[in-house]
């Protein structure tokens, strides 16, 4: 090799160097600010489904602690509820402690009978299929069942897994 096409072939190096470093920080720039870094409550690993299937569990027990107040601090603040036994969409805190006021008077208990777990990532999954709930009548003290179809849309916010979309309604064949 003469020493004009190394010195050809070092600029061409260079030149695919610099075009590539370039390509990397523009892609980085375009990601926004923090790209790579990672984010407020990121473990650095995904949910496994039984994580998530089991925050049903905690749910369940805010139930059983006839509190209204505990439940919605299940929910994010931007939360939508459309829950089973009200024909009120309840897009609030107020709404969803308002709608679990009246609920939780009918001493509800929880049993999951399918569920189907989709973890869409680091910090959002869904948790989808039929559960049922033994209710207690307050005035009559008359139990029954009802059995239900649900949606629940976590999202995991400061670290902590939240309800940010939760669709519960009666089964129509029952």
């Amino acid at each position: 090799m003469t020493r004009r096409s190394i010195s050809k072939r070092v600029a061409v190096v260079t030149a695919t160097a610099v075009v590539a470093v370039g390509t990397v920080a523009a892609g980085a720039a375009a990601a926004g600010p923090g790209w790579g870094e990672k984010k407020p409550g990121w473990s650095g690993k995904k949910p496994g489904k039984k994580e998530i299937a089991g925050l049903f569990d905690q749910w369940n027990s805010a139930l059983a602690s006839g509190d209204p107040e505990q439940v919605a601090d299940l929910y994010a603040k931007d939360a939508v509820l459309l829950p089973t036994v009200s024909n009120k969409v309840r897009a609030d805190r107020a709404g969803i402690v308002d709608y679990f006021e009246h609920f939780l008077a009918n001493k509800p208990v929880g049993t999951k009978i399918e569920t189907h777990v989709n973890v869409l990532d680091h910090n959002s999954a869904i948790d989808t299929g039929v559960y049922e709930f033994a209710l207690t009548d307050p005035a009559t003290g008359e139990k029954s069942t009802v059995e239900a179809r649900y949606t629940y849309a976590y999202e995991k916010r400061g670290g902590e897994w939240l309800i940010v979309n939760h669709h519960s309604s009666k089964m129509p064949e029952g």
